[in-house]
């Protein structure tokens, strides 16, 4: 195991009905005027957002609202929210939604403070300071809640790209479950998804003698292998709804990578799938994840021989670990296409043709990426074509 730092500063506030105190948190962080962001229409319909008003109001915190965000959320509006926020005086920023309206939220406070262009965070600068983020999660999927991370895609030649800073973890995260039931199964698996691949992505790992946090790794990954089947046969079921969000926090809070190289490989080139055609985050991972396992699993067999033993339960074949790893593999791609995920380009809505505009857009060039294996351009592209050709 490596050395690490770990500090995970946000405060989880879990259960039922635990929006009611929005207004509570955002008053404990020292908030005295909020920007409230958020995505569509159903926040207002569902009455959460008259909840949360109702929690500020209570506090006598003052507000402005901000709504609009897409999934795979643009520079656009994020340009919109600082203008606003700067205008308003606004000194906290509350995103009531999913891993979208967080990321937007988190550009935003860190676009407000800044006197650049906030993009110079999604091109590799790092951001010092922003404004205190709370969120009000409704998705449990991308970890925003949770972690130092945002994606924002620019609308100028749909670059998708990430930032990082310990200074957008958010202050608080109110957590209820009950918020995930009305959602569509799609975006339940969708989620899910996208909480296996956070796994997955510090699963695969060059460190040795790291049982501990495999052991994690592995405990979020078959809690998603029960647990969702169960919520989308059922989808009111609150106790596996509980155990997903939670496990959606878990894996990308960073608490189960510490101490170990990471890979991220299959969402950088995964990115480029959801610019180019606008696409779920997690759809595209179903299609890739397992087209970027085929094509690196050589590298250590046995690691990918444990994933398929401790997460789906293959039979391990020790006269043919090859076969065991290649079993697990197809049992992920199984397990996904069971979930209603797509597998391959045709059922995801890509094409073929398009790979090399993929590939340049990843911007390897004559260069490599890091991670488990270092990849290619041409390497990407082979993993692209694997994820076209997928059958089960």
């Amino acid at each position: 195991m490596e050395n690490f730092n770990f500090y995970s500063p946000t405060e989880f506030v879990f259960g039922k009905g635990r929006e009611n105190e929005a207004g509570t948190y955002v008053k404990k962080y020292g908030g005295t005027k909020v920007l409230i962001h958020y995505g569509g229409q159903s926040a207002k319909k569902s009455g959460l957002l008259d909840r949360v008003i109702a929690s500020l109001d209570k506090e006598g915190v003052p507000y402005v609202e901000l709504g609009g965000v897409q999934p795979n959320p643009r520079d656009t509006l994020v340009y919109k929210g600082i203008d606003l926020a700067r205008t308003e005086n606004i000194d906290f920023i509350l995103a009531v939604g999913g891993g979208s309206v967080i990321d937007s939220a988190k550009a935003i406070a860190m676009g407000v403070p800044y006197e650049g262009d906030f993009w110079d965070f999604y091109s590799g600068k790092s951001a010092a300071k922003a404004l205190p983020v709370g969120t009000v999660l409704t998705i449990a999927a991308a970890g925003s809640e949770g972690s130092g991370d945002s994606v924002i895609t620019k609308e100028d030649g749909m670059l998708k790209r990430g930032a990082s800073s310990p200074a957008i973890r958010p202050r608080f995260s109110v957590m209820n479950p009950e918020l995930t039931m009305t959602l569509p199964p799609y975006q339940t698996a969708c989620g899910a998804t996208d909480i296996m691949a956070h796994v997955f992505e510090r699963y695969f790992t060059n460190t040795k003698e790291v049982e501990i946090t495999d052991r994690l790794c592995e405990a979020v990954l078959a809690t998603m292998v029960r647990e969702t089947p169960r919520v989308i046969a059922d989808p009111a079921n609150y106790e596996a709804r509980a155990n997903i969000m939670w496990a959606g926090t878990v894996a990308h809070t960073n608490v189960v990578g510490v101490g170990r190289d990471q890979d991220w490989n299959s969402h950088g080139i995964e990115h480029e799938l959801s610019a180019l055609y606008d696409c779920a985050h997690g759809a595209g991972l179903a299609v890739i994840m397992p087209a970027w396992m085929e094509f690196v699993y050589k590298h250590d067999v046995m690691r990918f021989c444990q994933m398929a033993v401790r997460v789906f339960g293959c039979n391990m074949n020790y006269d043919d670990p090859e076969s065991t790893a290649v079993a697990g593999i197809k049992a992920f791609r199984r397990f996904l296409h069971d979930i209603g995920m797509p597998v391959n380009f045709t059922e995801l809505g890509a094409k073929v043709e398009d790979i090399p505009v993929l590939v340049e857009k990843f911007g390897l060039g004559d260069g490599q990426t890091g991670g488990f294996v270092k990849l290619s351009s041409t390497d990407v592209a082979e993993i692209y074509k694997i994820a076209a050709n997928a059958k089960l």
